[in-house]
């Protein structure tokens, strides 16, 4: 229907146009080109506009073109800015304590892992250069709390899983999350009382939840519940231990987001009521995660995270303007599932579209 309006609109504008050139004259009302075979000399480049070469063809009169630096794949290569490896990536594991695997309908292609399966997934994709690995846990009912205090129990799924993953793959780096929402019993990343979000309350119960995983043998631990002030407190707690090579991570600019649906249904981790507004960042505000920014480094956090990624260029590329620490983006569950489901009815190449998004 849309190209019969444009066709019906350049008919009509056709029939009433008169074109000229080099002082004739064709109207379409006269006898068609098409049908007397005749091209009507209208088409002519005015003059000055375009030099030739030397042997006659068009030519541009133009220096720099941009082209010259696409015209070939092994071109493109030598003058890319940005270059993706497997090393750069963080893989995302999910994990439960049951023997076998759960499949996650929201993320196709994702799972729950048992711990032997998350071991054999991160050894085969050791294979190809993936380096790092960031745990996720979905925790039995029965041992979630207010306080989450589950967050920090030394035999905890994440404390076994760090050990597991240490002892296969030594060299490896392995990150973990720090924050009470997949054991609360409330659903929230902080402890809950009177319908609020305590945030010097929590962070006790963080930095508690960062010494765990540092003894376990965590890398990087990566605070990602937004609460003021929590990065230096766990820095400061890291240290007074003795893990001052422990490297934080710090969730800079997570934007309160419906993107983040699949993943609490991998992690049961919806909130419990109402929504994270009053820790999240409000999605309206590029400019404050400048403030972020400059709280987290003077805390020590060592890189800055962006979460969700594409919805939050803008902020990926301010964090980087002014800092010069690591900026990670976080290609988040929301952001995987559009391309899945995209690359299932046949909308989008799934890889090409995969790497477009992550370049």
């Amino acid at each position: 229907k849309m190209l019969g309006l444009f066709t019906a609109a350049s008919s009509s504008f056709a029939g009433e146009a008169r074109f000229s050139a080099r002082g004739a004259a064709w109207s379409p009302r006269s006898a068609s080109p098409s049908l007397t075979g005749v091209i009507p000399d209208i088409a002519t480049v005015p003059e000055g506009v375009l030099s030739r070469t030397t042997s006659g063809r068009p030519l541009v009169d133009q220096r720099p073109r941009p082209r010259r630096n696409r015209k070939s794949a092994a071109v493109r290569r030598m003058v890319r800015e940005t270059s993706l490896t497997p090393a750069n990536f963080v893989y995302p594991l999910f994990i439960h304590d049951v023997a076998e695997n759960a499949e996650i309908a929201s993320m196709p292609g994702c799972e729950r892992h048992s711990l032997p399966s998350m071991l054999a997934e991160a050894q085969d994709a050791w294979q190809y250069g993936v380096r790092s690995f960031i745990l996720f846990p979905k925790v039995e009912d029965e041992l979630k709390s207010n306080r989450g205090e589950e967050s920090y129990n030394p035999e905890g799924i994440v404390p076994r899983a760090v050990r597991m993953i240490k002892e296969a793959l030594p060299e490896s780096i392995v990150f973990t999350d720090i924050a009470l929402d997949p054991y609360s019993s409330m659903g929230h990343d902080g402890i809950v009382e009177d319908g609020k979000i305590l945030n010097d309350d929590t962070i006790e119960q963080l930095c508690k939840q960062a010494l765990c995983h540092a003894r376990a043998g965590s890398d990087c631990v990566a605070p990602s519940d937004m609460m003021d002030g929590r990065v230096g407190a766990i820095r400061d707690a890291l240290d007074a231990e003795g893990f001052t090579d422990v490297s934080i991570l710090a969730y800079t600019a997570k934007y309160a987001s419906a993107y983040y649906g699949p993943f609490r249904d991998a992690l049961d981790s919806h909130p419990g009521f109402g929504d994270k507004k009053t820790y999240q960042q409000d999605p309206a505000n590029g400019r404050e995660a400048y403030i972020e920014a400059e709280l987290d480094e003077a805390e020590g956090a060592d890189i800055l995270l962006v979460k969700p990624g594409l919805p939050y260029l803008d902020v990926v590329h301010r964090l980087r303007q002014s800092t010069s620490l690591p900026v990670a983006a976080y290609h988040v569950s929301g952001e995987y599932s559009m391309l899945k489901a995209a690359a299932e009815r046949g909308w989008l190449p799934e890889r090409k579209g995969a790497l477009a998004a992550l370049l």
